[in-house]
């Protein structure tokens, strides 16, 4: 950690900034010490204090939050807290609460220094301008899912599965290499894409050019003469399965465009609100069936789905999935 801060330093600011064991450890209470690798450092000829997180189990935010402001109040020094990775959501709150903080290659935020940099060393003209297509959505959503995570695969055996053509598969792929996540490796006429980040590392990358799945949400009345396909519990419904939140009154269910095609052609019926009965379908731009043998949509396509809400306790839920994906 200590060399990535460092290292991030030198991407983002273009200065070297070493570090020293600082030597005021005495100071603090032992729990404080137990907790954190603390060194001294210089950030644009300031003194600031890094703390490193060192403990396997990350508390809450509220802990860091008092921990990091004791330090400030022994030492008299700008603390900058410093972990591995933070969740979009902790991140928001720790700038909320002007916690200062480094996550190595994703972000900077030191109010005390007037500097909060975020995707500063990223360069525009590797990456498109808008978010990516949902046919490459879906096929990396179900590349980053699939185990075991090999970085490597075949765009038309991913997307042909999926029920798209070659010639989506191959606008897919070009989309992806234009945002930097992928190579092309052709074998035999064959091909292939591959990274050589990690699942987690091509999940941060590319979230900023992703999308909701959802194209709208609506209530589809009972009928006896509709054949229902085999449904996946999406939104509230999928979340509350996967955390402490309570199940919405209706069951959230997804639809793929070509099962709302078919609901459509059978007569489906819709109304404007819940009524006694009813399902709520969100209406997908890809199909919610990106990994086998779950009952429930895949979880980076539920995040995605449930970014906007802005419920405190749906967002740490989120928080929460996401530091426990399978990667």
């Amino acid at each position: 950690m200590e060399a990535a801060v460092r290292a991030y330093l030198k991407d983002t600011l273009g200065i070297d900034a070493p570090t020293t064991l600082w030597s005021g450890a005495g100071s603090l209470p032992y729990f404080l010490v137990d907790a954190f690798d603390l060194k001294a450092l210089a950030i644009l000829g300031h003194p600031v204090l890094l703390a490193i997180d060192k403990r396997a189990d990350r508390p809450g935010l509220a802990s860091i939050r008092a921990q990091i402001e004791k330090i400030r109040e022994v030492t008299g020094l700008p603390v900058l807290y410093a972990t591995k990775a933070l969740a979009s959501y902790e991140r928001k709150r720790l700038i909320e609460q002007k916690v200062p903080f480094v996550v190595p290659g994703n972000q900077l935020y030191l109010p005390d220094l007037g500097l909060d940099l975020r995707e500063y060393f990223r360069k525009p003209a590797a990456q498109p301008q808008s978010e990516i297509s949902p046919a490459a959505q879906a096929m990396l959503i179900a590349v980053l899912l699939g185990k075991p995570w090999r970085g490597e695969w075949e765009p038309a055996e991913v997307l042909g599965g999926l029920g798209y053509t070659a010639m989506t598969a191959s606008r897919a792929s070009r989309e992806l290499m234009a945002a930097g996540i992928a190579s092309s490796d052709n074998v035999a006429r064959v091909r292939r894409l591959k990274t050589e980040r990690t699942a987690r590392e091509t999940w941060e990358h590319i979230k900023p050019l992703l999308r909701s799945p959802v194209k709208r949400r609506v209530w589809l009345l009972p009928a006896r003469d509709l054949v229902m396909p085999e449904l996946r519990l999406a939104g509230l419904s999928a979340l509350a399965r996967q955390s402490m939140l309570v199940e919405p009154s209706w069951p959230t269910y997804a639809f793929s465009p070509s099962q709302w095609k078919l609901a459509s052609q059978q007569g489906a019926q819709t109304a404007p609100e819940a009524e006694p009965g009813a399902l709520q379908l969100e209406l997908w731009i890809y199909s919610p069936a990106l990994v086998p043998d779950t009952s429930l949509v895949d979880p980076l396509s539920l995040i995605l789905s449930l970014h906007s809400d802005g419920d405190d306790r749906v967002q740490q839920a989120l928080a929460e999935l996401e530091e426990h994906l399978p990667w």
